[in-house]
């Protein structure tokens, strides 16, 4: 096998932009061009990400997008000498389209000798132990599969013992006895002979208490990837620190406020996450005085009987909704206090899984206008929720590609905008739906306002 004496270069193709929450300087890349690609893959940092989304997509569109992405990555490596590691970065909580993405991403970047099933994210509370995955906060640790998560109406499942989770997950074309689990107990030499050894296409579970315990994984595993063996991972965030073993941020999350615009008043929230953690967050941010709630009402949105896409011209009645909010907005900026835009509580029943969807895609198009007409006194921006987030750094902002600063707050992505944007140098938090306690969401603005 060749010898390199390089870095190994971790890809990262991320179903929601959200997977950068643990490490920082890095690229994040909303289109995937051959050209941005290589660009990416020249960057000085050792890890990139590839913003795909595909978890808000049906399983379908998601492998064909998976497939697209992973063409484009064949083209650009080319001419690249040096080894690779592939990330296919989901949930924390197992949900996601697996095995759709990481089966396309062995069609067209393997084979591989073996693929990891990595989903701890120690900010949020996500610990791998004995091959069960759980869902931990300060009243102790809860199986996933006894959690709100495993009960998604689309990426719902009935275990989170990895292997019977696999077997599930693929209809037994992996048997859960085929599944190798690595505790956290075995030494680094253990582990690069068994990494060594590993081969077609080896589905391996491991295990995760602690970043240490991923630190020793990484370090056996870069040795071993370095040596010529070939790797893929379905993960959480948590192994990409250790993976990509950075220095420490530029900007202390405390001094985040020196990253806001000199030229705004106060900053703009925007949430779009459902889930009870973030309602909980939300609740608390509005208690504050210098918060005003700016609600839209999904309930009055008719449901549009079509496809939704972000370069068509909103409805009426839909321009009419972005109008008001815009309005909002601006006079709370005015008088130095934050507005905060969000969709209303609770979820509408629809009578099929592609309605859902199409809703769902009309509530991001609303928030995406609205993002895209933000006053020029915006002095930074938070965004809650993967696929909100997504949607506006994608299509609000119109960024091909923005470089991560830092956490604002643990498991909190912050990254700018280019001087040449029209928002120039404008903070934006990346905020996952289901991270932080319930202070977290006002302790990212309060870090970020100048007073």
């Amino acid at each position: 096998m060749p010898t390199f004496k390089v870095h190994p270069k971790i890809v990262v193709l991320d179903d929601d932009p959200t997977g950068s929450q643990t490490v920082h300087s890095c690229l994040l890349l909303t289109e995937w061009r051959v050209e941005t690609i290589r660009n990416a893959l020249a960057d000085h940092s050792p890890i990139f990400f590839i913003l795909t989304n595909t978890r808000s997509m049906d399983a379908g569109s998601a492998a064909a997008l998976t497939r697209e992405v992973c063409r484009n990555l064949k083209v650009a490596l080319t001419d690249f000498n040096q080894p690779v590691v592939f990330v296919s970065r989901s949930d924390s909580t197992l949900r996601g389209h697996f095995p759709v993405e990481t089966d396309v991403m062995n069609d067209e970047l393997g084979p591989f000798d073996a693929h990891f099933l990595i989903p701890a994210f120690f900010e949020g509370g996500r610990i791998t132990d004995g091959g069960v995955h759980y869902v931990a906060d300060a009243n102790g640790r809860v199986r996933a599969d006894e959690t709100e998560f495993a009960k998604d109406s689309v990426f719902g499942y009935s275990t989170s013992y990895l292997p019977d989770y696999v077997e599930e997950k693929t209809h037994h074309r992996i048997n859960s006895s085929d599944v190798l689990i690595l505790p956290t107990s075995m030494k680094h030499a253990s582990l690069v002979d068994i990494l060594s050894g590993l081969s077609k296409y080896r589905c391996v579970a491991v295990d995760a208490l602690s970043q240490d315990d991923l630190d020793v994984f990484a370090q056996a595993l870069l040795e071993t990837a370095a040596a010529g063996k070939r790797f893929l991972f379905r993960s959480g965030a948590s192994i990409l620190t250790s993976l990509a073993a950075l220095p420490a941020q530029p900007f202390p999350p405390e001094e985040m406020h020196k990253l806001s615009r000199k030229s705004g008043t106060a900053g703009v929230v925007v949430v779009g996450s459902h889930v009870a953690r973030t309602t909980a967050q939300l609740n608390e941010l509005l208690s504050r005085d210098y918060s005003v709630p700016v609600e839209i009402d999904v309930n009055r949105l008719e449901p549009p009987d079509r496809d939704v896409h972000f370069d068509q011209p909103l409805r009426v009645a839909d321009s009419l909704v972005v109008e008001d909010v815009l309005k909002s907005i601006s006079s709370t900026l005015d008088e130095g206090l934050v507005p905060v835009v969000y969709t209303s509580r609770g979820e509408r029943a629809f009578s099929s899984q592609d309605m859902r969807l199409r809703f769902g895609v009309l509530v991001s198009r609303i928030l995406v206008e609205v993002v895209r007409q933000l006053p020029e006194t915006t002095a930074f921006l938070v965004s809650k929720g993967g696929i909100t987030s997504n949607d506006i750094v994608q299509h609000g902002l119109g960024l091909a590609a923005a470089r991560s600063v830092g956490q604002v707050i643990a498991g909190c992505t912050v990254v700018r905008t280019p001087h040449d944007h029209r928002l120039a140098d404008l903070p934006v938090v990346i905020f996952p739906g289901n991270v932080g306690g319930q202070e977290a969401l006002a302790t990212a603005v309060e870090r970020l306002s100048r007073s």
